[in-house]
């Protein structure tokens, strides 16, 4: 398929966000969501985990992204790997934040150190902690397990003719000037 454009993303009523940890989807689809005035659905908060850091069962998740991406209209700022291929399918499009190891790293790891020292809620109530940080569960080795394996997967779904419209970004600034022209374009 053609990589896609901004008039594409402008025209598309159910986008899946993909990227890497610390890459920014989370924000990113809440910021389109307002310039499209489309419902935004945060993937840790409403499929994937529970209080407690207790993962919601895998069936389970898939039951509520089926339900979800089945909608006529909707950002998903993420697919765990048990449904991503199902809701890539039903998207119109795909937005997929490939940006550097360097520059995630340094977002996830400013955004982990922030959220220890402020005790922030993440998901459904949970915080991060320095034992979960430094510990087996870490988000930023998470972001070392995966950061290939996500990267891939944007760029081969990007060049297969058949799958579904991919706008890969390589650069914060690529996204802002992406929503500043649909921003424009919506006042004009």
């Amino acid at each position: 398929m053609p990589a896609a454009t901004v008039e594409d993303l402008s025209a598309a009523r159910r986008i899946l966000f993909h990227g890497v940890t610390g890459s920014g989807k989370s924000t990113a689809a809440t910021r389109l969501g307002a310039v499209l005035d489309l419902p935004v659905i945060h993937v840790d908060d409403e499929i994937g985990w529970l209080p407690g850091w207790e993962m919601r069962d895998v069936d389970e998740q898939i039951a509520l992204a089926d339900r979800i991406s089945s909608g006529a209209a909707w950002i998903l700022d993420s697919a765990y790997g048990s449904y991503r291929t199902m809701v890539a399918e039903r998207a119109d499009l795909i937005v997929g934040l490939d940006y550097s190891r360097a520059l995630t790293g340094r977002r996830l790891l400013r955004r982990t150190l922030s959220r220890n020292v402020r005790r922030t809620p993440v998901c459904n109530g949970n915080r991060e902690t320095w034992a979960r940080t430094l510990g087996k569960d870490s988000i930023l080795r998470w972001h070392a397990q995966t950061f290939d394996r996500r990267r891939a997967w944007i760029r081969a779904h990007q060049a297969d003719p058949e799958g579904t419209p991919v706008l890969r970004l390589t650069h914060p600034r690529q996204w802002e000037l992406v929503l500043s022209q649909m921003s424009g374009a919506r006042r004009g």
